[in-house]
């Protein structure tokens, strides 16, 4: 199953959009540039292209293993996670104080979409652990960061987020795990976990989780939850590992997709023998993160870069998805061209809506991916720019775009990957062509770190009403420079991408006001539009990235630089236009107009 990383398109991004020589100028990123992007990107595709990508299929066929409480990854994971870490790719955007390289987000978004490309499951790893390694730098004491950043960092260690439980899935307030305080400041924690991505392996030599518990008289609700550090292994003064703590895994899911990576039920506290062996009795020893009963502030730091994360994936398979669907297109002789243009069967690619299907798989990828290339560089200004003002203004666009970024790249990615076997036919539908197992992966992406109606309930919430939609038309306001500078560009591509995107703008703008004006009087008419609002809002933000994108490569088009990377560009993002934003009137329809239809059913009649 072959895989090559879109290079030429993450270029584009890194400089037409993302401006990577902006982000160069940041204190600590001067050596971040474009060329040092490039030079990091072209090795980050080898690795994935040569190590990770061979081992994605074998990993559906041959998932991970559980026995006796021992979890045995898929053959060949573990010496690629070895190879992973030795590379230094875990520490890619991680603090050069703790052994990381320090590149910005900016980078490392481009190399997460490789390796998430190249094997889904396989990635699933680092990406917990990159959770792990920002809630610690964010909330973990000095001896917890001594302790154990280094070993994270380096990937000789990988992390966990341990959040739900069989009682308690999105809400947390329903969590039981507690915590019981010990006399040499440590805690016991019991209970069980479920869901733990990359809970038990063997690909490292120890796990750090991060567990969510309630410290004994904690408050009830969300605001009694205390974060915790429960290692695998306890860590010695001299940080050699020691006993086993008393944290297991009783056994693994069975999936529809990610099928290598293994997503554990862990029990905390269980008395097994490692309990006994190191002298302390039952009981998970774990060290407080921050202060307690401040858990889920500090897990939602996890979180977010997670969702981001999970975004990425989105793009990231649907890459994969269209790549596979291109291949078998140009290979697969059915029928004549409508056309008449050829006079015997040929290959499917030359029929119009085996076009339509590849337009649009590849046009909401390239938007989704351009839209992630922008938001990562707003995170790395919102972090580290000098000029206060700059920072919150590029803190409030991060925070408007994630929960975009997870939604609608992940919804996108369920419309990418479907298509994907349909331009197979019968074929797709067949396990060993593979098409399958992209549709089955992608799943997952719409459901965990919060499913997309989380996301649209955030957007709605935090992110729209909160404000009074102030953020919201700000971004409107930047919209509306485009299509005035496209308007002037005096191509038809130009003037068709800017009446779609004035369209979108104005139908974006009335949502908005709908939101911010009833989401306190009339909760259930906002809330039973929200995830047509995340839709909308998504396609309008993707495709302002594909009218950029479409205003830099005609720049380049007229500079007669790689006119044929830059004219698919402008007929993609013509596309996208003519396509994908077209349906933005039918969500603000549905947003406005359709609550009642949503609502009004009795309950019994379901």
């Amino acid at each position: 199953m072959i895989y090559t990383a879109p290079l030429k398109d993450m270029l584009f991004d890194l400089k037409h959009l993302a401006n990577i020589d902006a982000v160069a100028q940041i204190p600590g990123f001067e050596d971040a540039g474009f060329d040092t992007a490039q030079a990091v990107l072209e090795e980050c595709a080898k690795f994935n292209e040569g190590v990770l990508a061979p081992l994605n299929w074998e990993g559906d066929k041959n998932p991970s293993s559980w026995h006796d409480g021992v979890v045995m990854a898929t053959p060949g994971f573990k010496e690629a996670y070895q190879q992973f870490a030795q590379g230094g790719w875990q520490g890619l955007q991680h603090p050069v104080d703790f052994g990381g390289q320090g590149l910005p987000k900016t980078i490392g978004a481009f190399c997460g979409e490789m390796q998430q490309s190249a094997n889904m499951s396989f990635a699933l790893c680092p990406l917990l652990s990159d959770g792990a390694i920002e809630a610690l730098l964010t909330a973990g004491s000095d001896e917890l960061k001594a302790v154990y950043l280094q070993k994270l960092v380096s990937g000789e260690w990988t992390g966990t987020m341990n959040l739900t439980e069989p009682q308690a899935g999105s809400d947390l307030a329903m969590v039981r795990t507690r915590a019981e305080p010990q006399a040499d400041g440590s805690y016991k924690l019991f209970g069980t976990k479920i869901f733990i991505t990359w809970g038990e392996h063997n690909m490292a030599e120890n796990i750090v989780h991060l567990v969510l518990a309630r410290v004994q008289g904690a408050p009830q609700g969300v605001k009694g939850i205390s974060l915790f550090v429960v290692p695998k292994f306890m860590v010695k003064a001299d940080g050699s590992l020691g006993v086993r703590n008393d944290v297991h895994c009783v056994s693994i899911e069975h999936k529809m997709g990610i099928k290598a990576s293994p997503t554990a039920v862990l029990q905390f506290g269980d008395g097994m023998e490692s309990a006994k062996e190191n002298g302390t009795g039952p009981g998970a020893v774990g060290y407080l993160v921050g202060q307690e009963n401040r858990g889920l502030e500090y897990m939602f730091i996890m979180m977010n870069a997670a969702r981001f994360g999970v975004g990425v994936q989105g793009i990231a398979i649907a890459e994969r998805a269209y790549q596979k669907a291109v291949r078998f297109a140009r290979e697969r002789v059915q029928s004549r061209p409508v056309d008449g243009s050829i006079q015997a069967s040929a290959p499917i690619i030359h029929h119009p809506d085996v076009k339509r299907m590849l337009m649009t798989m590849r046009s909401v990828t390239e938007g989704c991916r351009a839209l992630a290339s922008v938001s990562a560089a707003a995170y790395d200004a919102a972090h580290g720019h000098p000029d206060a003002e700059v920072r919150k203004q590029n803190q409030a666009f991060y925070e408007f775009m994630v929960p975009l970024i997870k939604g609608y790249s992940t919804e996108m990615s369920l419309e990418v990957t479907s298509l994907g076997v349909q331009v197979h036919g019968g074929m797709g539908f067949i396990e060993e062509t593979g098409a399958a197992q992209y549709y089955r992966d992608a799943k997952i992406l719409t459901i965990y770190e919060g499913t997309t109606a989380i996301q649209a309930n955030d957007l709605v919430g935090r992110k729209t009403a909160r404000d009074g939609g102030q953020t919201a038309k700000a971004l409107a306001a930047q919209i509306a420079a485009t299509e005035s500078q496209l308007e002037k560009s005096g191509t038809v591509a130009g003037r068709s991408m800017a009446q779609r995107l004035k369209t979108g703008r104005e139908a974006f703008i009335e949502v908005v006001d709908f939101v911010a004006g009833n989401t306190k009087a009339s909760p259930n008419a906002v809330y039973a539009g929200s995830v047509p609002y995340l839709m909308l809002a998504g396609n309008l933000m993707a495709g302002w990235q594909m009218a950029r994108a479409m205003q830099a490569a005609q720049e380049q088009l007229a500079a007669g630089v790689d006119t044929d990377f830059m004219q698919a560009k402008i007929t993609t993002a013509q596309f996208y236009a003519e396509h994908i934003m077209s349906r933005i009137p039918g969500l603000r329809d549905s947003i406005l107009l359709g609550a009642d239809s949503v609502m009004s059913l009795a309950l019994e009649a379901f």
